[in-house]
C-alpha cells in the first residue's frame, strides 16, 4: 500500500455515502491471449504483463527487486518483489505520496521516465528522471524496497535515462543519455555520460565525460542512444544501452573497457538483442526488444529484463510495452541475449531458483475481481497525477467517488476521477459494476478504457429526474468536446438500481455492453475500433488501464 494513498483515504474517512457521488461495488477482469502453455520447468514471456516498459533489476541476497516507468499516472514507479525471477508481487510504488515529485500539467505519457534500481551496503536507491519537470534527474533511497523512498535528491544534469553504478572500492557512478558535445549531427544524435555521485552528500562531483558517442557504429548514424547501464565482470568495465528508439528498431548494444572512463569498445557482433532483423510478417510478432539490464545470480550465471511488445496487427498494441526475461551467455568475453535472426521465445526454461508458491500470475490467462471493500487502496491501482483532494474513498460498500469538473480530456487544468489498472491482454473482458443511485443531474459514472487525454472509450450512467441514460462516450484525437463524442445511447427500465457495464476487447475488435441488475447482456455497440487504444494511433509511449470515472458538465460542473 503506498504511503499517500495512505494519506488520501485518511483525508476521506469523512467521506459518507450522500447525493453527488458516484459508487462501484466491483470491477471485474479476465484475459487469455493464448499462446504455448508453459511446462513445470519453463515460464512464460512476458514476465510482466501489460504497460510494465523500462525495466531495471537489482539482485540483493536471494531477492531480486525491478522497477517499472510510470510516467503521468501516481502512485508512479512501481516496485516488484521475485525469488526466482519468473513469479513478481508488487510491494510498492516509489512515488507514492502528493510532492514527492510534481508530474505537472502535462500529457500523461511525459513523468517519470526510465527508472534504474541498485543496491549498496542495505541502500537501495532509484535513478529517474522527470521529463519535462523543471528540475529533471535524481535519486531516491530506502533501506526497503517496500518503501517508503525518500524526497528527491535532484542531480542536476541534462539528459534522461540515469543509472547508478557502483564500483569495487564502493565509488558510485551514474551514467545516461544526454546530448553530445558540440553540435548534433542528425535528428536523435545522443551520447552517454558517465559522473560520480558522492554519496555523503547526494551531488554529482568531478569531471563529467562522454562514454558512446551516437552509439556502437557512429557513421551509421543510430538514433537515441539511451538506457544504459554499468556493471563489472572479471577485468573489464561493461556498457549496455539500447539504441534504435523504443519502436521496432530497438536494439540493445554491448561496449567494454578495462578503465571506467574508457575509452569503451563497441563489440563486433552488435547487438546483443533485437528482433529488428526478423520478418515483420511472422505470425505472433514479438516486437521492439530492448532497454535492457542484466544480473548475474548466486550460481554465476546471468540474466536480462528487458521491455518488448505484442502487436496484434501490424505495429498495433493496447497494452504497452511489456517487460520480458532471458538468459544471457557469455561468448568470448561478451554477454549474449539472443542470437541473430533468434525469435523472442513465448516459452523457455526457469531459472535455477525455487518456485514461490501463491503468487498471482502478473502474465497468461488470469482473472480477478475487486470489490474494494478494503481501507487502502491496492498497490496495483493508480490515478493521473498525485491526488488534490479527497475525491474517492474504500471501505464497507465498495468504492465511492466525487465525479471531477475535469473531464479524462482536460487533465491539464483539473484532476479527473478516474482510477485505473493496466490493461494486460489484448483479448479481455473488462466489467464494473455502478449503483444507479447517487448521481445528480450533469453527473456521469461508469467504466473508461483509457490510452491518454486524447484517446479513450467510456461508458457512463447519467440522471435526469427519475431516467438513467447509459452513454458510450469516445474521443479520438482532437475531438471536442474534451469529455468525448457520445455515439451510443439507451435509456434504462425505471427503477433499476445497479448497472453492470463491460468492454470486450479481442485485438483490434471492441464490444461495448450492459446489464441491469442481474440481468442478461446486451450490446450497446458491437463494431468499436479497439486500435484507438494503440500507441501506433494515439503516439507516445504507454498502455491503456481501465477502471471506475465519474465526471460532471455544463451548468453543474464545478470545482473539487
Amino acid at each position: 500500500m503506498g504511503h499517500a494513498w495512505r494519506w488520501i483515504w485518511l483525508a476521506a474517512v469523512a467521506f459518507t455515502a450522500q447525493a453527488g457521488e458516484a459508487r462501484f461495488t466491483e470491477v471485474r477482469y479476465q484475459g487469455d491471449d493464448g499462446g504455448p502453455v508453459p511446462t513445470a520447468a519453463q515460464y512464460r514471456n512476458p514476465i510482466l504483463a501489460g504497460f510494465y516498459p523500462d525495466p531495471s533489476l537489482v539482485r540483493a541476497g536471494d531477492d531480486f527487486y525491478l522497477v517499472n516507468s510510470s510516467f503521468g499516472y501516481f502512485p508512479g514507479l512501481p516496485v516488484f518483489h521475485s525469488r526466482n525471477l519468473v513469479d513478481w508481487q508488487q510491494v510498492g510504488n516509489a512515488i507514492d505520496r502528493p510532492g514527492q515529485v510534481e508530474l505537472g500539467p502535462h500529457e500523461l505519457t511525459r513523468g517519470l521516465f526510465a527508472a534504474s534500481i541498485s543496491e549498496h551496503d542495505g541502500t537501495f536507491y532509484i535513478t529517474n528522471t522527470c521529463f519535462y519537470c523543471d528540475r529533471g534527474n535524481f535519486v531516491i533511497t530506502t533501506k526497503q524496497p517496500a518503501g517508503p523512498w525518500s524526497d528527491p535528491h535532484w542531480l542536476g544534469f541534462e539528459g534522461i535515462d540515469p543509472s547508478l553504478f557502483f564500483d569495487r572500492d564502493g565509488s558510485a557512478w551514474v551514467v545516461n543519455n544526454g546530448l553530445p558535445e558540440g553540435k548534433l549531427r542528425y535528428d536523435g544524435h545522443r551520447a552517454i555520460w558517465l559522473q560520480q555521485l558522492d554519496l555523503k552528500t547526494m551531488q554529482m562531483v568531478g569531471p563529467r565525460k562522454v562514454l558512446v558517442d551516437a552509439g556502437a557504429d557512429p557513421a551509421k548514424n543510430p538514433e537515441h542512444v539511451e538506457g544504459p547501464h554499468l556493471f563489472r565482470h572479471g577485468d573489464y568495465y561493461y556498457l549496455t544501452a539500447a539504441e534504435g528508439g523504443t519502436g521496432e528498431q530497438h536494439a540493445q548494444m554491448v561496449y567494454r573497457s578495462r578503465a571506467i572512463f574508457g575509452p569503451y569498445e563497441a563489440w563486433q557482433d552488435n547487438p546483443s538483442l533485437t528482433q529488428r532483423d526478423l520478418d515483420p510478417a511472422r505470425p505472433d510478432p514479438v516486437t521492439s526488444a530492448g532497454h535492457a539490464q542484466f544480473v548475474e545470480l548466486k550460481d554465476g550465471s546471468w540474466w536480462a529484463v528487458f521491455l518488448a511488445t505484442r502487436p496484434y496487427e501490424g505495429n498495433h498494441y493496447n497494452i504497452g510495452r511489456e517487460t520480458f526475461l532471458l538468459p544471457v551467455h557469455w561468448e568470448d568475453g561478451w554477454p549474449r541475449v539472443l542470437a541473430h535472426g533468434e525469435r523472442v521465445p513465448v516459452v523457455a526454461p526457469r531459472p535455477a531458483l525455487p518456485r514461490t508458491p501463491g503468487i498471482a500470475p502478473m502474465s497468461g490467462p488470469m482473472a480477478w475481481r475487486e470489490s474494494f471493500t478494503g481501507k487502502q487502496l491496492p498497490l496495483a491501482w493508480v490515478g493521473i497525477n498525485a491526488p488534490r483532494s479527497a475525491w474517492y474513498a474504500t471501505g464497507r460498500g465498495g468504492l465511492r467517488i466525487t465525479p471531477s469538473a475535469t473531464p479524462l480530456g482536460e487533465f491539464a487544468v483539473g484532476q479527473p476521477s478516474y482510477l485505473g489498472h493496466r490493461l494486460q491482454h489484448h483479448h479481455a473482458t473488462v466489467e464494473a459494476t455502478v449503483a444507479v443511485s447517487g448521481l445528480t443531474v450533469g453527473e456521469h459514472a461508469g467504466l473508461a478504457l483509457l490510452q491518454s487525454e486524447r484517446y479513450f472509450y467510456a461508458l457512463a450512467l447519467a440522471r435526469d429526474g427519475g431516467t438513467t441514460t447509459l452513454g458510450l462516450w469516445r474521443r479520438a484525437g482532437d475531438e471536442v468536446p474534451k469529455q468525448g463524442v457520445a455515439i451510443a445511447s439507451v435509456v434504462l427500465p425505471e427503477g433499476a438500481t445497479t448497472a453492470r457495464l463491460r468492454f470486450r476487447l479481442d485485438g483490434a475488435a471492441l464490444r461495448a455492453e450492459y446489464a441491469v441488475g442481474t440481468g442478461p447482456w446486451q450490446a450497446l455497440e458491437g463494431e468499436l475500433d479497439a486500435r484507438l487504444l494503440s500507441t501506433q494511433t494515439a503516439g507516445g509511449f504507454i498502455g491503456a488501464t481501465f477502471g471506475p470515472y465519474a465526471w460532471r458538465d455544463g451548468e453543474n460542473a464545478g470545482t473539487l
